[in-house]
């Protein structure tokens, strides 16, 4: 099975194709394409590549589902005995991605240790 880590919106996801997966607010509609070059590590099988600290020249291809919101997160302040006490919440915006293609650069192969 091949997947591969990558980042955007300065999180990190493990991806495989076929998978969907909710990044940071991307600046698409619907249906368009959406590539990822920061591409950290790719694994196909016995073959692992990783990057120093990107692989040059491999990117993840995905298609746009959806734009849509994450659940309400409520933060409440309270200090005991002051009077004081407010609620504050947002919801982040969001983009669900499938990823349709993965496709590996080259350099840095690690050796698989063989016991």
């Amino acid at each position: 099975m091949s997947y591969a880590i990558i980042k955007t919106g300065g999180r990190q996801y493990r991806v495989a194709e076929g998978d969907t997966i909710d990044v940071d607010l991307l600046d698409l509609e619907a249906g368009k394409t959406a590539t990822f070059g920061d591409v950290l590590m790719h694994a196909d099988g016995d073959k692992l590549t990783h990057g120093d600290p990107l692989i040059s020249g491999a990117k993840v291809t995905a298609e746009v589902v959806e734009q849509r919101k994450d659940k309400k997160v409520i933060a409440f302040k309270y200090r005991r005995r002051k009077g004081y006490h407010r609620t504050v919440g947002h919801r982040r915006k969001l983009t669900r991605v499938k990823i349709k293609s993965i496709s590996a650069g080259s350099k840095k192969t690690a050796a698989k240790k063989e016991e």
